[in-house]
């Protein structure tokens, strides 16, 4: 491994943590989840860094005032998140828009119960996040994809396909991820306009899934669907995001619900009555307001580490493993890489654990197209990495068909 980049070790060396034995689900859950302890953890989207200082800090004090009970959410923290969207990224949020969850996919339950019937269909885009398609069985109902092309240009949607689905099928709820998990694609705001064109010419509800929107790699800047969709679109749409990815906070259960559409907010409100939902947690309160007031260079530092780390990627499957592709990483921390040309879907199981000793999320978890790709997170310790792609191209170098 070559040497780091000055400001890339710098932050490496203040900020990482040792988290195996810590009840981190990345190190200490892969008995539960590969029956085994001896894996490289490769898989699961938290970072290995410490959260901002102003986070642990402000939790600290919050901590030391010694009681606990009933809270209501400050203004402070509405004027946190809107400052930060506002100067982040450009988007304008109004506080009447926000309702509260204590994650996303917790709220993406919530939509599907909310949105539709035992029974209908819910359309996604595969290869996708897949608690999306949890979310769809377990909840009754089916799940439609219109899945993502894979070009020469990278990842696609099919928005002739989009437009015959909504035409033929009577869709009320779609699920977006943007960007996209796990392709990585930051959609450009054409193609917002494009599918929203669609989507709101069959009287579809958009739910936006933003979680990873901070987390900008390469191409495009991140557009929200705040900023695109106007009109009939806009009275359909839900975006969902959190600080929980962006900041590593996700054990501290705080997300957020913005429903622009009055009307729309209305229903939510009436629905959710039904769930007397917990209004998250006090100290994913306070940690989010700190994240947002004061995280922005640390998160930029994250997101060096990630640029680097897939750049290690790049660069050692290209020297050795070259038929292995990696989609283009523009948005997230996780890349998604094909070694398809190298081993059988039958066998890639396999050879990630017995061969390989890694610990990684399977291609087929987020589509079954996609079955000899798995996903890695470069959100970690550069050595991590670099162990990582050792291991694979090793053994990659040894035809596995």
């Amino acid at each position: 491994m070559e040497e780091l980049p000055a400001d890339v070790a710098a932050f490496v060396e203040t900020h990482l943590v040792v988290r195996r034995n810590s009840n981190a689900v990345k190190w200490d859950g892969l008995a539960g989840e590969f029956g085994r302890t001896d894996l490289l953890p490769m898989w699961i989207a938290d970072t290995e860094f410490k959260a901002p200082q102003a986070v642990i800090d402000a939790l600290t004090a919050r901590i030391q005032e010694g009681t606990f009970g009933y809270s209501i959410r400050p203004q402070s923290y509405y004027d946190a998140f809107i400052d930060w969207e506002k100067t982040r990224h450009g988007v304008t949020v109004q506080p009447e828009w926000m309702r509260f969850g204590v994650g996303v996919v917790k709220s993406l339950y919530a939509m599907v119960n909310w949105l539709t019937e035992p029974g209908d269909p819910v359309l996604i885009m595969q290869p996708v996040y897949y608690p999306f398609m949890n979310a769809i069985k377990d909840l009754g109902r089916k799940v439609v994809s219109v899945d993502l092309q894979l070009t020469a240009d990278g990842w696609r949607i099919d928005f002739d396909q989009l437009d015959k689905t909504l035409a033929t099928q009577n869709i009320k709820a779609m699920i977006f991820c943007s960007p996209h998990n796990p392709v990585g694609r930051v959609w450009t705001r054409e193609e917002l306009e494009r599918l929203f064109a669609i989507t709101s010419h069959h009287d579809v509800t958009v739910v936006s899934d933003e979680i990873h929107g901070y987390l900008e790699v390469s191409g495009p800047k991140f557009t929200s669907a705040l900023q695109v969709a106007e009109g009939p679109a806009r009275s359909r749409l839900v975006v969902l995001n959190a600080p929980s990815k962006t900041f590593n906070l996700a054990a501290l259960l705080n997300s957020h619900i913005i429903i622009p559409d009055e009307k729309l907010r209305t229903a939510y409100d009436d629905f959710i009555k039904q769930l007397h939902p917990v209004d998250t947690s006090l100290l994913g309160q306070v940690a989010g307001e700190a994240a947002y007031r004061h995280g922005g260079a640390w998160l930029d530092k994250v997101l060096q580490v990630v640029r680097y780390n897939y750049q290690q990627l790049l660069t050692g499957l290209k020297q050795s493993a070259p038929k292995a592709t990696v989609a283009d990483l523009q948005g997230t921390y996780l890349a998604y890489v094909d070694i398809g040309a190298y081993v059988a879907p039958a066998k890639i199981k396999s050879f990630v654990e017995d061969v390989c000793g890694l610990a990684v999320d399977y291609g087929a978890w987020f589509s079954p197209k996609t079955a000899t790709y798995i996903r890695l997170n470069l959100a970690t310790d550069p050595k991590l990495v670099a162990e990582a792609i050792q291991r694979l191209t090793e053994h990659l170098a040894q035809p596995q068909l």
